[in-house]
Formats: C-alpha cells, sequence, structure tokens
C-alpha cells in the first residue's frame, strides 16, 4: 500500500466523531469492545465496526486475552500523520509568505 493510501485510510477514519472518542479513549488504556461501550453512548455492535476500521488503517492493534479482545491505540502512524499534516501546513505557510511579500512590493 502506498503512503498516500495510508494517509486516506488514516484520515477517513479520523474524520468520524465516534472513532476519534474511541481512539483517544483507547489511547489512555486498552480495552474490550465491552468495555468501549460502557464509557461511550454507543452499542458494542457499533463499536466492533468503528474499531474494525481504525484496525484497518493501522491505528489500532487487537490482542486475545482468554476470551476477551483487548484493542489499543499505536502513536507510530498518528505520529506519522501529524508530521505529514506539519509538513502541508509549513508549505501553506510558506506559499502565504511569498504572496504576502510580493503583494507588499508593488
Amino acid at each position: 500500500m502506498s503512503s498516500s493510501t495510508v494517509d486516506v485510510a488514516v484520515f477517513a477514519a479520523l474524520g468520524d466523531a465516534t472513532r476519534w472518542a474511541i481512539l483517544q479513549r483507547l489511547g489512555r488504556e486498552a480495552a474490550s469492545a465491552s468495555a468501549l461501550a460502557e464509557e461511550l453512548p454507543v452499542s458494542r455492535q457499533a463499536i466492533v465496526k468503528h474499531v474494525r476500521v481504525l484496525e484497518r488503517a493501522g491505528l489500532v492493534t487487537a490482542e486475545r486475552h482468554g476470551r476477551e479482545v483487548r484493542f489499543a491505540a499505536l502513536g507510530a502512524p498518528l505520529s506519522q500523520a501529524a508530521r505529514r499534516l506539519e509538513k502541508i501546513g509549513s508549505a501553506w505557510e510558506a506559499r502565504l509568505a511569498r504572496l504576502k511579500a510580493g503583494a507588499e512590493r508593488e
């Protein structure tokens, strides 16, 4: 999978408020779908669907503990996405600074 495909999957996964809330919660501590459903206003079935999207995007990992599956957030993909956004933001800031300097010269 190319890096732009990964970026699209990551940003699409992060674009949903429920998935964002799940990811924030999993960033604090691993949890099962049942535990997440107790804490969030979402059914266990919906949690599982959202977690699968996060897992496919590489943002969450699943680990079996006996009969329970616990999910945990993965920081590296989020850090990579943040670096990509920072790079894009810096490029726009540089472009706007050049436009401003050009407008002020005229």
